[in-house]
């Protein structure tokens, strides 16, 4: 007999957001360029540094230093990357997250247009709570949607 155990505490948030800059380099700057994510999203992040690896490989350890609800914070991540699905995944190794959730994973991709449409992003947090009564995590989350919109921003103006 097989018993599998599912978290009731696990969620996931989603937000989509149209990009006007090219996908491509919206994608590479989110997969291997992380250290100008300072310069494109200032307010946001502060400083990225290679902990282990380096910026263009999967698995490699980078930490982060940001600003949430005027406090600044570290996170300590783990990059994936699927070249293949333009997808970017960050899970959270270490850092004040942590101490707010049990696990945390954001997930980027990049979807080029179709037909008529227009550039994507898809942004999906994966997180899971200590206790059902703790906070969900928007305010981390509209941090990460405006951190694409100022990618985008960035790369118009370059």
């Amino acid at each position: 007999m097989r018993i599998q155990c599912r978290s009731v505490y696990r969620k996931r948030l989603e937000a989509v957001v149209e990009i006007k800059s090219s996908a491509d380099k919206v994608y590479s700057l989110i997969s291997r360029e992380h250290h100008n994510v300072p310069k494109a999203s200032s307010d946001n992040i502060h400083d990225v540094a290679v902990h282990e690896g380096d910026w263009e490989t999967s698995g490699s350890i980078k930490l982060w230093k940001y600003t949430i609800d005027g406090t600044v914070e570290s996170f300590k991540e783990k990059v994936e990357i699927d070249d293949a699905n333009k997808k970017v995944s960050l899970t959270a190794l270490d850092g004040h997250v942590l101490e707010k959730y049990k696990s945390y994973k954001i997930i980027f991709q990049v979807i080029p247009k179709s037909n008529q449409g227009a550039n994507v992003a898809k942004i999906t947090l994966e997180y899971e709570k200590h206790n059902e009564s703790d906070q969900l995590p928007n305010n981390y989350f509209n941090v990460v949607v405006n951190i694409i919109k100022d990618i985008d921003a960035h790369l118009i103006a370059s």
